[in-house]
């Protein structure tokens, strides 16, 4: 859109606001068909224009351009009619990311709820995962995520995230519960610190550890580099550590040795590392459990782009406290670039994955994938697994992705043939 027909449209929002401006740019005249319109807008400030005084209207403007002309009319937005406010809360929808960009919150949205705003996700997936003998089963389910967000004041607000799973084969798996549950607050522009149940995600690929986190996790930004430490015990986290129960029968004497698996439940400490330099990013964790399931865990996570839609990524850890220091590595490399507003765009990825027992914290990452085989939710005698993951989607409509992964080539430390795996999944956010 030229930037003279969205200052256009952008006055009308503004009607009867100001008053009659004098004329502020060289190269807009008293003659051209928007001079009202240019003239009011630069008088209340929502517009600017360059350093040698000119205008230039007849150039088109880019979205980053017209998100800030909105921001500046949603803070006079207490001097707007109801249809001027209604045409202002669309744009400010539309231009979301734009605005989170800028620091903006849309925060006119949000008091239409009372102060708080609602967003969620929803997932319909196939999916294959291991049954007896290394064979695959199939598996039909379904999740949905609501997440409430409400401002305390400027520097504080408080988000909650319900969540509710079942399978479709069998109506007693169904569960519904609150996932996340924090409160954040802001000191300044740089640092900031979160209580509370909360999203955790270390690594680039989230090999290492992707679900929730019960403490306290604080954040500075310095220059190019962020940095977390944080406090707490993990939710759902486990190490790769199985323990053997044996019980002897009463009557027959024979005695049965079964695995029970142990839950982390110890401390950890959370140092974390990460920024963006250029167009590589890079990540560094460091993790401590304490008590019965000792763990050091360090590692460090790369996604490097190539150049136009290629990207390179990958990630290493090792646990220095378990026996064998068992270490995970993936390396892949991906071409696309996704948009979930823009139907059409997609994205692939291939990937190496290289896991062993004990290397990493969440099983559930790789729940439908082989590296569950080395998981804690199985008694399998595999200790080391190592296989292909091919990934891709593509957004089919607007906030509609369709998502599918192919694991293959699987390889183990047993005598077992696995099956290769496959998913695919409608995901919805709303």
């Amino acid at each position: 859109m030229k930037k003279i027909l969205a200052l256009a449209a952008a006055a009308a929002l503004t009607a009867g606001v100001s008053a009659y401006a004098a004329n502020p740019f060289s190269d807009v005249s008293t003659d051209d068909w928007a001079y009202q319109a240019v003239s009011d807008l630069s008088d209340q400030g929502v517009v600017e224009g360059y350093p040698d005084g000119t205008f230039k209207g007849e150039r088109n403007m880019t979205r980053y351009e017209l998100a800030q002309i909105i921001a500046r009319l949603m803070a006079k937005e207490d001097q707007l009619n109801a249809e001027q406010k209604a045409t202002l809360d669309k744009l400010a929808g539309e231009y979301a990311d734009e605005l989170a960009n800028l620091g903006v919150r849309v925060s006119n949205l949000e008091k239409k709820v009372g102060n708080i705003a609602w967003s969620g996700n929803a997932r319909m997936r196939f999916v294959q995962s291991y049954g007896d003998n290394g064979k695959s089963k199939d598996k039909w389910d379904g999740r949905m995520k609501i997440t409430a967000h409400a401002t305390v004041n400027d520097s504080t607000y408080v988000e909650g995230r319900y969540r509710s799973d079942f399978n479709f084969k069998d109506d007693g798996s169904a569960n519904t519960w609150m996932e996340v549950l924090e409160v954040h607050h802001q000191f300044g522009d740089k640092v900031g610190v979160t209580l509370g149940r909360q999203d955790l995600f270390l690594g680039q690929t989230g090999t290492e550890f992707d679900d929730e986190f019960d403490g306290a996790i604080a954040t500075a930004a310095l220059g190019k580099v962020n940095v977390d430490l944080g406090y707490g015990r993990l939710y759902g986290g486990r190490l790769g550590k199985t323990v053997l129960v044996t019980t002897k029968d009463k009557e027959t004497g024979k005695e049965t040795t079964t695995a029970s698996n142990t839950k982390n439940d110890n401390e950890l400490f959370l140092g974390r590392i990460y920024g963006d330099a250029g167009r590589i990013s890079y990540d560094v964790e460091y993790l401590d459990g304490k008590d019965s399931l000792d763990a050091r865990l360090l590692g460090a996570g790369l996604t490097a782009r190539l150049g136009g839609d290629f990207s390179v990524f990958g990630d290493y850890y090792k646990n220095t406290e378990h026996a064998g220091d068992p270490y995970t590595w993936t390396a892949g490399l991906g071409y696309g670039h996704l948009d979930w507003k823009k139907p059409g765009t997609w994205d692939l990825s291939a990937q190496y994955l290289h896991a062993e027992r004990g290397s990493f914290i969440d099983d559930a990452t790789y729940n439908v994938t082989p590296a569950g085989l080395v998981g804690t939710d199985t008694n399998s005698g595999v200790n080391t697994v190592k296989y292909w993951l091919a990934q891709g989607d593509v957004i089919l409509q607007k906030n509609v992705k369709l998502h599918a992964e192919y694991a293959f080539d699987v390889k183990t430390d047993d005598k077992v043939d696995y099956d290769d795996l496959w998913s695919v999944s409608l995901n919805y956010i709303f």
